[in-house]
């Protein structure tokens, strides 16, 4: 028989039989269709190596005035906007204290533990062990088999000094078996908290600055006492010291009393050349030089310090690494810098001095310094360490536990000093969780004393930008609004103690009437507090006055500062409530969803609360809108445009979406149009459709001015008109499906390829691990395995951006492999066809050979041929499955015959494997094509193959 061309109809269809969809496609992953063909689709690459804290489950992008691009990134412990690869933390703050000396480390220490189901730890001095502290064990034997050195462990069920050791934080304890021997050790990572009715939960986050080393401690030069001239050549007495030769003393002080120093001025540096090392000593004007000129006798008035030896308020051990720190306004003695890693070197006791490296020499200094020295050991438990955001594990309503993920030292016995803390919002859910008990169910559901159920969602942020700054909050909460002009890191100023202060900017400038809240790593000046929101006015350049209301901001009523201040001052950059913004009016409370209109610029929430400030209800159909180009005034009034309406068909407001003039809103059961109309409506809405559904509240998309979305039970679209859209997949979609979590469904565009995005869980998962594409201007339909938490596709960005679960972002269509992590892995692709025969299948068919047609373009493997594998799929009939095994007694091979395609050569050309020579034999067959190799990137185009009649069984 003539060769048999198998160009099959584009598209997947799963909605009938393998043999009823002949000449199709029935199974995929990770394929798209371009002009009707198949090919592997792009691969992914991570944007940078940073990473964020949370299940990322919203995204969006602006830019700012001067071209900064943003993306707003939302995840269920926090929210970031990611700028130039960095993930900046700009979640809200609930509550601002200053705590003195809150922190209290576990010292390392001996232990003992049990081989037993499981082990018991005892802890030789730490009094109270807590769930959720973290362990690290060291020994000078062997631990018991279960346990390992070196490995972070979580107290379990803990009870006064002894606990059980697991692996995870509340996971399951530890059994332990064998023998052991030796004396173990263990340190941690975990800090006590002292915070009074701090009101976070576990898992909540907090945020600390100013804090020091707990390991700081003072040191001083070492003075010499009781000193007594002796001779005429420069020697002098003292009570006992540690002197050596070589080591300046500085002289300072008016001279009185009896004896004399010839040349002496107030301050003078002298060189010890001999000493018995103890008491007496013998000075020079230069190292090594000659004696100075002296009178015997008894001064006063004087101070002789030994500015090479220092001492300590408590001893370090030789070599430990130090940094050294000196109070405001002071200066350390020449030859020392701080924020230096120096070591010391013991001299006795707590007598030190400094060397650059370890057991070096004493490093000189020439002069005695200035103010109060303080160091602190430079491998343990920081102020940098400490200056940060801590996830806390709570004891009770007056403290809780934070991991640092650095080991406390033996010298980390401080308690971090006066330390500002300021606590962020509560964090939500990752997924859907279900509730059930008391409070549970909705007010008067079920009979008297019967617990209800209901489900708590994942947390779903929305976000939009009001010009260059982001109005956002997530579903069920306030509004928040972060400023562009703040920045998106800690902005440093300097304040002045005037009438009034005057602040000036370490970068940037700010308008007036700008919301500001203040932090430093010390105190402000009087007149000023940590977390008080104050309103800038007076601005001019990087400088700005600051008022207690928005009103005295226009009045120019500016605060007065006094008194005295220390540390640097911040203004944060975390998103502050709309509430608290400059002329902010009858805001809404609580809204479940907001956008910001692209017809005139109004600010519009989507399921809020009413008019009333204290009212926290949230009227699930209520719509409400600001004054035209405001955040702020959503006062109705006949002078302004702000203004309310509340839908009438549906339970709640799921979301809504912009397209062309209109937005289309959509509740649980309806879609409506809703259109600005001007005065004095405002807005209206229109009924679009009824007994529409749609599955979670970001699965509604706008592609090419036509909307899609995701309903509990199939698709749609509208395009003027709501229609259910056609779907070969329907069946493979909803048959597989776990509809609990459709709060984490979400959907996007690819436009690039025409296509839209839907990603769901699969049944039994509660994370997203499937997707389903619609090429909108083909028609076709295909699916796959993937697993992303959120989808961007914006002008503003080269390539869509996704959200994985390695929490970080990739670009999509961004190479050809798997690059999420850095390490560029393969991406498993594969399309296989639905059934095909000759004729009817009356006979068996027999393929000796294929002639593939693929072609490699986009490809970029180093070293080696890219290749994709062709098989071919025999069947007994359509109902019995595949051939197995590949032989059958003397018969040609009946099972499954594959073989590699590769491409010839190194340059791009369609040349492939001219022919392949198979002995397949089968009723009914399928082709499958599929790769898993870095570098390949493959496209389909019409193989051919030779078959036969071979018989009817």
């Amino acid at each position: 028989m003539p060769l048999q061309k198998l160009l099959l109809k584009p598209g997947v269809n799963k909605e009938n039989t393998r043999y009823t969809n002949e000449g199709g496609w029935y199974d995929c992953d990770k394929i798209r269709f371009r002009q009707g063909t198949p090919e592997k689709i792009g691969g992914w690459s991570q944007i940078s190596s940073y990473t964020y804290e949370g299940t990322c489950r919203s995204l969006w992008s602006w830019a700012s005035l001067n071209g900064i691009v943003y993306v707003g990134v939302g995840t269920y412990l926090k929210f970031y906007v990611e700028q130039g690869g960095a993930y900046n933390d700009i979640t809200p703050i609930r509550s601002y204290v200053t705590l003195s000396g809150p922190f209290v480390a576990i010292a390392p220490q001996t232990f003992t533990v049990t081989i037993a189901n499981p082990a018991v730890l005892t802890a030789s001095s730490l009094a109270t062990i807590t769930n959720g502290m973290a362990f690290t064990l060291t020994t000078t034997g062997s631990l018991p088999t279960g346990l390992t050195t070196g490995v972070t462990y979580y107290a379990v069920n803990s009870s006064t000094n002894t606990c059980r050791l697991a692996l995870t934080v509340g996971g399951t304890a530890i059994i332990t078996t064998g023998t052991q021997s030796g004396t173990h050790t263990l340190t941690s990572t975990t800090l006590t908290v002292t915070s009074s009715t701090h009101g976070a939960a576990t898992g909540d986050y907090v945020n600390f600055l100013g804090a020091v080393a707990l390991s700081t401690q003072a040191f001083t030069g070492v003075t010499l006492i009781n000193v007594v001239i002796t001779g005429i050549a420069g020697q002098f007495s003292c009570t006992a010291s540690v002197l050596a030769v070589g080591q300046p003393v500085t002289i300072s002080g008016i001279f009185a009393g009896t004896g004399s120093i010839t040349g002496y001025v107030s301050p003078t540096t002298y060189f010890i050349i001999a000493t018995n090392g103890s008491t007496t000593f013998t000075l020079s004007a230069t190292s090594g030089g000659s004696a100075i000129t002296t009178t015997a006798g008894t001064p006063t008035g004087l101070t002789y310090r030994v500015t090479t030896n220092f001492t300590l308020f408590s001893a370090l051990a030789q070599n430990t690494p130090v940094v050294l720190t000196i109070s405001t306004g002071g200066a350390l003695p020449t030859g020392l810098l701080t924020g230096v890693q120096y070591y010391i070197n013991v001299v006795s006791g707590t007598t030190v001095n400094f060397t650059n490296v370890p057991n070096g020499a004493a490093i000189s200094t020439s002069t005695v310094g200035s103010g109060t020295f303080s160091l602190y050991v430079n491998n343990g438990v920081t102020a940098e360490v400490l200056d940060s955001s801590f996830a806390v594990t709570v004891i009770n309503a007056n403290s809780f536990t934070i991991d640092t993920s650095v080991a406390a030292g033996v010298y980390d016995t401080g308690n971090g000093g006066t330390v500002n803390a300021y606590y962020e919002i509560p964090v939500g859910y990752d997924s859907s969780q279900p509730l059930t008990g008391w409070g549970a169910g909705a007010w008067g559901s079920g009979s008297w004393g019967t617990g209800q159920s209901s489900v708590a969602p994942a947390r779903i942020w929305y976000q939009n930008n009001f010009g260059q700054d982001l109005i956002f909050g997530y579903r069920g909460g306030p509004l928040y609004y972060w400023n562009a002009s703040i920045d998106t890191q800690l902005k440093a100023f300097t304040i002045t103690i005037a009438v009034p202060g005057v602040v000036t900017l370490s970068n940037g400038s700010l308008t007036n009437g700008t919301a500001v809240v203040l932090e430093s790593t010390g105190t402000l000046p009087t007149g000023l507090t940590i977390g008080t929101t104050y309103y800038t006015g007076g601005a001019s350049g990087a400088t700005v006055r600051l008022a207690t209301t928005y009103a005295n901001a226009l009045a120019s009523t500016f605060i007065t500062t006094t008194g005295s201040q220390t540390g640097t001052h911040y203004i944060l950059p975390n998103g502050i409530p709309v509430t608290s913004l400059g002329g902010a009016s009858d805001v809404p409370a609580l809204a479940n969803f907001v956008m910001v209109s692209d017809a005139s610029r109004f600010t519009i929430c989507f399921g809020c609360s009413i008019y009333a400030a204290t009212d926290t209800t949230i009227d699930p159909m209520l719509i409400r809108w600001s004054d035209q180009e405001s955040v702020t005034n959503w006062t109705p009034l006949v002078t302004n445009q702000a203004g309310f309406i509340r839908l009438s068909h549906g339970s709640e407001i799921v979301t809504a979406v912009q397209t062309r003039q209109e937005i289309v809103v959509f509740t649980d059961t309806s879609l409506y149009s809703m259109q600005y109309l001007g005065a004095p409506f405002i807005w209206g809405t229109q009924l679009l459709g009824d007994n529409v559904s749609i599955a979670g509240y970001n699965t509604a998309i706008v592609a090419s001015g036509v909307v899609y979305w995701m309903g509990v039970d199939k698709f749609y679209k509208y395009d003027g008109r709501t229609q259910t859209l056609r779907c070969d997949l329907l069946r493979h979609v909803y048959s597989n499906i776990n509809l609990d979590q459709q709060a984490q469904f979400f959907a996007g565009t690819n436009e690039g390829f025409n296509e839209i995005w839907w990603f769901y869980c699969s049944s039994g998962s509660t994370t997203i691990d499937s997707y389903v594409t619609y090429n909108y201007t083909e028609d076709l339909w295909a699916y796959g395995s993937m697993a992303r938490t959120a989808w961007l596709d914006s002008g503003l960005i080269t390539n869509p951006i996704a959200a994985t679960y390695v929490y970080n972002l990739v670009y999509h269509e961004y190479g050809v492999d798997d690059n999420a992590t850095g390490t560029a892995l393969p991406i498993e692709a594969y399309i296989t066809s639905s059934e095909f025969d000759i004729g009817d299948g009356h006979n068996f068919g027999f393929i000796w050979r294929l002639i593939p047609d693929l072609t490699f373009r986009g490809s970029s493997t180093t070293g080696a041929t890219p290749q994709a594998t062709f098989y071919l799929l025999p069947m007994q009939n359509s109902g019995s499955g595949y051939n197995d095994p590949v032989e059958s007694g003397n018969q040609s091979v009946a099972g499954t015959s594959y073989a590699n395609v590769a491409r010839i050569g190194t340059y791009e050309v369609d040349q492939f494997t001219g022919q392949v020579y198979t002995r397949v034999r089968g009723r009914q067959m399928a082709m499958k094509i599929s790769s898993n190799q870095v570098g390949t990137q493959w496209q389909l185009g019409a193989p051919r193959i030779d078959i036969r009649p071979d018989g009817r069984r």
